[in-house]
């Protein structure tokens, strides 16, 4: 768990020791940071351009200037210079032809822009390099998302930072938020009354056209819901605008931000006046809504929105190799891009049945995301540079029984491909082509049918190859397949013009439904060790939140932390929660904490509340400045009210620090009115181990009797389970009558039991002469152990059960087609045992002995 909360001081501590003349030109480099603000054009800030690069560099030329000076300025060069300093991406503006300063990207002097790049990039926190924030701010991203440019250039800066520390990963430095108290909200209410006459008419008549199941576009969330077709219109378009509305602060809610300041479907000429009616009414609903005060007697920490957290998503991930990564964090638009840095950017176009997941992700349920041919052909020349690659994924199959399902393919149709990551039922495929494999990868490489390893569930799937080991696949961690059926052999015969594709075939013929959250392409063969680190690392946006409890515990800096993320459309995911002091001179001890439950927007959460029984104290034994001290290892959901951007969280304690908080019991909820039941049936039926118990008992016969056990195993989950008469179905009296057969031949086939059961019955005669004369002591045993001496009133009745049992012997002659059994077989002492059988098995799994 330390690894997974590892905080990198490397970076801090290598940065305190630059040269005084890097220090230097850093301090004068402040200077220009107000030039950088104001965008290329030196102006007020120019506006975003979209270049037309798709992902590569727009100059091939080579760098001519003075050698790195350092090894640092060597890693600058690598990681960052060449990728940023072409006249498509920051080299048209911030170089000595461009004239904007600071130059961090000019092409005369390496050693120069690096002066320059100092002042500009933060290698402790990449993301939060002014570079970096720039960019994600619309200042002239090469790409068609601004969030897309951002997140490369933080990857290219992180393995700058990687490098000068000695790291072969992303670390997570904690940040603290700024600290605020718990503040008054307004929480929506249960019922959708008020909304219904505030903003639902005004959805319901500009965005039914999309946002309504009815529509023919079907555009989910479905926010519209028409009444004309749903009942339950108003509560389904409730439910779906509940994220998409801001109480607190109404101008905020994303419904009013897509007219204002995305143009988004627009009713009229005029979206801000669009916008501004459709904010008055959302200010409607909040007025009519009443403030939600926190309890003053409640012990509090400080609050945050789930944004307000320190980004978790990718810590400690390993991505020394790692030569495409999909993270799926736009959410929005047509495209996935590669955010690996490596160039030529591997964007994939989505198509067909295709959406975003919140928290980042894709849904596939029949599309597909597709790259060129021509970003795609990277994957052939870096992969066949080292012989060997592997394909990691984060996925959550749909279902298990799709077969012949692509998930990851870097093909040409269904029998051609470099490789695929596909499903069939429980298992997971991995073709490769190689040396030793035909053009279509076979033979394929499968998790073990019986271990069923595929589950329809989140799971981190790693599939390797290199040319001495061959192929494994991992999930979660684990290797699960049993050896490659081939050897590893070379991977020259791959074909270059071939397509990278997630979710299905580049010919949409092979479909795969389920949810894509992360993939990577690695040209070496991760070990199980940088595995298992890329999986406790985690996926999705995640986030630490820093629960600031310094006023509690009087310790500087001191934090409750917990992970968080969005777990689906409808809650969020709390887990792992630990205490740390962001003062590295700290060492708490002697702390209780105790009783945490997590409140949102002013109250206590009223379910998910995992926490209550923590009971933890804080030790200079257990505590880690870097780490800090475990509380839990648990997980809870908490309902998701107003979605994260708004949803306020803080947490409150029984005890912690000196402070104690009484909390009452809680309320007994009052008794349910009773009910007034139909009837009941006032007999029943024997269930499963009654019955075999029942039968052991009419025939002395144990229940451990070798053949009697392999049968009653073989039918008890054919017997009645329960003890309602109405239950009962033909297959239960079937299964009855094998057992009521089985515990007969028992005990007919033992003679001592035999003759002490039936006294007198001559089993050693024929039929023709015991049956009618000595029947009588074959059938009053019988009906003496099942129906009693004494004849009850809703008993069956002897004489007409004897009466039945006669002539299922000897037959009716006025009926050919009930013989009888002494008829119908050799007259001799044998026959005469079978008769007996079927007499008792016929009594023994009647009525009689099943109903009670």
């Amino acid at each position: 768990m330390q690894d997974a909360y590892l905080i990198d001081r490397r970076a801090a501590r290598f940065a305190q020791g630059l040269s005084a003349h890097v220090k230097g030109a850093a301090a004068v480099l402040v200077l220009t940071l107000a030039a950088l603000a104001a965008g290329c054009s030196g102006g007020s800030g120019a506006d975003v351009v979209e270049n037309p690069s798709n992902g590569g560099g727009g100059s091939s030329s080579s760098y001519k200037g003075p050698a790195p000076a350092t090894a640092d300025v060597q890693s600058f060069k690598i990681n960052l210079y060449d990728n940023i300093r072409t006249s498509d991406r920051c080299g048209g503006c911030h170089s000595v032809d461009g004239g904007q300063t600071p130059m961090f990207a000019r092409s005369d002097d390496v050693n120069l822009a690096y002066a320059d790049a100092n002042g500009v990039v933060n290698l402790k926190s990449p993301e939060d390099s002014l570079m970096v924030q720039k960019v994600g701010g619309g200042h002239n991203c090469w790409l068609t998302s601004d969030e897309a440019c951002a997140a490369i250039l933080e990857t290219w800066i992180t393995n700058w930072a990687g490098e000068l520390a000695g790291a072969s990963g992303r670390k997570i430095d904690l940040k603290a938020p700024a600290p605020r108290d718990p503040g008054q909200s307004r929480n929506f209410p249960a019922d959708p009354s008020l909304f219904s006459t505030t903003v639902y008419p005004m959805l319901d008549r500009f965005c039914s056209g999309c946002h309504s199941s009815s529509s023919t576009l079907k555009q989910q969330p479905f926010f519209a819901e028409g009444p004309s077709t749903n009942p339950d219109a108003v509560a389904v378009a409730y439910e779906a605008a509940k994220a998409r509305m801001n109480l607190d602060n109404p101008s905020a809610s994303r419904f009013v931000v897509r007219l204002r300041d995305e143009n988004h479907n627009c009713w009229t000429s005029d979206c801000a006046a669009d916008a501004a009616a459709l904010q008055a009414k959302i200010e409607a609903f909040a007025q009519g809504v009443p403030l939600t005060q926190v309890d003053p007697s409640l012990l509090t920490s400080k609050a945050l929105t789930l944004y307000e957290g320190t980004i978790a998503a990718g810590g400690n991930r390993y991505e020394a190799n790692q030569i495409a990564l999909y993270e799926f964090k736009t959410g929005i638009g047509g495209t996935a891009f590669d955010t690996s840095g490596v160039d030529p950017a591997m964007d994939l176009t989505l198509s067909g049945q295709v959406q975003w997941m919140g928290g980042w992700g894709l849904v596939f349920a029949g599309g597909k995301a597709q790259a060129s041919t021509a970003a795609s052909a990277k994957l052939r020349s870096m992969i066949n540079a080292t012989g060997e690659y592997s394909i990691e994924a984060w996925v959550a199959p749909g279902n298990v029984v799709q077969e012949d399902a692509r998930i990851v393919s870097y093909s040409a149709g269904p029998m051609a491909r470099n490789f695929e990551l596909g499903q069939t039922m429980y298992n997971y495929d991995f073709f490769n082509r190689s040396s030793n494999s035909d053009a279509n990868g076979n033979p394929q490489l499968s998790t073990p049918d019986a271990k069923e390893v595929l589950q329809a569930t989140l799971q981190h799937v790693v599939v390797t190859f290199d040319p001495v080991e061959g192929r494994k696949i991992y999930v979660n961690g684990e290797l699960v397949s049993e050896g490659d059926p081939v050897p590893g052999g070379t991977l020259a015969d791959w074909d270059d013009t071939f397509a990278f594709v997630l979710g299905n075939e580049v010919s949409g013929d092979k479909p795969w439904n389920g949810v894509i959250r992360l993939v990577a392409i690695h040209n070496r063969a991760l070990t199980q060790e940088q595995i298992k680190q890329n999986y406790d690392a985690g996926v999705g946006e995640r986030f630490f939140l820093l629960f600031n409890v310094e006023s509690l515990v009087n310790v500087p800096e001191s934090y409750v932390v917990f992970e968080a993320s969005q777990f689906d459309s409808y809650s969020y995911l709390f887990k792992n929660p630990f205490f740390i002091s962001l003062d590295a001179a700290q060492q708490p001890s002697g702390i209780p904490i105790r009783g945490i439950r997590i409140g949102i927007n002013g109250t206590e959460a009223p379910v998910g509340q995992a926490f209550a029984h923590v009971d933890a104290t804080i030790s200079s034994a257990t505590y880690s400045p870097e780490a800090g001290q475990p509380l839990a290892a648990l997980g809870t959901i908490v309902p998701l009210e107003k979605g994260p951007e708004a949803d306020e969280f803080f947490l409150t304690f029984d005890e912690i620090g000196g402070n104690t908080f009484a909390r009452p019991p809680p309320a007994t909820p009052p008794p349910p009115a009773p009910q007034d039941l139909p009837p009941a049936s006032d007999i029943g039926v024997r269930t499963f181990d009654e019955i075999n118990a029942t039968m052991s008992k009419i025939t002395g016969v144990s229940p451990l009797d070798p053949n009697v056990q392999n049968t009653f195993a073989a039918v008890r989950q054919s017997l009645p389970a329960v003890e309602q008469i109405e239950t009962v179905v033909a297959s239960h009296q079937v299964a009855i009558a094998q057992l009521a057969i089985e515990y007969c031949n028992a005990l007919m086939e033992d003679a001592t039991l035999r003759t002490a059961t039936f006294p007198g019955f001559p089993f050693d005669q024929p039929p023709s002469a015991v049956f009618p004369a000595s029947e009588d002591l074959l059938f009053d045993p019988l009906f003496d152990r099942m129906l009693g001496a004494t004849q009850l009133a809703n008993q069956p009745d002897r004489a007409t059960v004897k009466s039945e049992l006669h002539q299922m012997i000897t037959g009716i002659p006025s009926d050919p087609t009930r013989p009888g059994l002494m008829n119908t077989g050799a007259n001799d002492a044998e026959r005469t045992l079978t008769i007996a059988k079927s007499v008792c098995s016929a009594m023994l799994g009647s009525a009689a002995m099943l109903i009670q």
